[in-house]
């Protein structure tokens, strides 16, 4: 325990950065989850060859190579970001087609009729996307969402291998120095559930308040 105490603003700074990371990562991961579902739906095959190859390379790529090759690879051709940056942008980038899939489980739920009432009162397939069908969507798959936003917020530990200090990294720091692996990881273990904790609350609430009864 006096490991941790005695190290609490370490700690702390890479408690900060990892809600930080993980805080911009789930915004730009639902932004981009939307637009690639939007695409995975679209009437057009030539957008839906676009989403689906784009949920297919990044499921089936580690988060950890992307990482890496965004990191250390891009300053070779000139291409430079500030560590927080590149990690925010690959995160961001790799659970987007995760989130993609889950919004567009929520699109399927709503009823043909639906769409097919909004082209009837002349909406175009953008209008009733944004005030029929996506809403509706969103709001059948909120816990799933939130499961995926517990899963980015583990995978923000991964920033760790490219010298990002956030908990996982400030805790390795730690160890080297006090040399007590069980105590300051068994803290750090705890920061993330706690961390996790609090979303799948938050998730619940809305999904209890917001969660469309059919």
């Amino acid at each position: 325990m006096e490991a941790l105490t005695a190290h609490l603003s370490q700690l702390g700074h890479g408690l900060v950065t990892t809600v930080e990371l993980t805080v911009v990562t789930t915004v730009g991961a639902m932004l981009l989850g939307i637009v690639v579902a939007t695409l995975r739906i679209a009437p057009v095959p030539l957008l839906r060859a676009i989403g689906t190859a784009y949920v297919e390379v990044f499921q089936n790529l580690p988060l950890l190579a992307l990482l890496v090759l965004f990191v250390f690879a891009l300053p070779t051709i000139g291409i430079t970001f500030p560590l927080f940056t590149s990690a925010a942008i690959v995160i961001a980038v790799y659970e987007g087609a995760y989130l993609a899939e889950a919004i567009r489980a929520g699109i399927n739920t709503v009823g043909v009729g639906q769409a097919e009432a909004a082209r009837a009162i002349g909406l175009t397939f953008g209008q009733s996307l944004r005030h029929v069908i996506l809403p509706q969507g969103l709001r059948a798959v909120i816990q799933p969402i939130g499961n995926i936003c517990i899963a980015l917020l583990m995978n923000t530990s991964l920033a760790a291998a490219v010298g990002v200090v956030e908990l996982t990294q400030a805790a390795n720091n730690v160890n080297l120095v006090e040399a007590q692996p069980i105590a300051v990881f068994t803290g750090a273990g705890l920061a993330y559930m706690l961390l996790a904790l609090i979303i799948g609350q938050v998730t619940g609430l809305l999904e209890r308040r917001l969660a469309i009864v059919r």
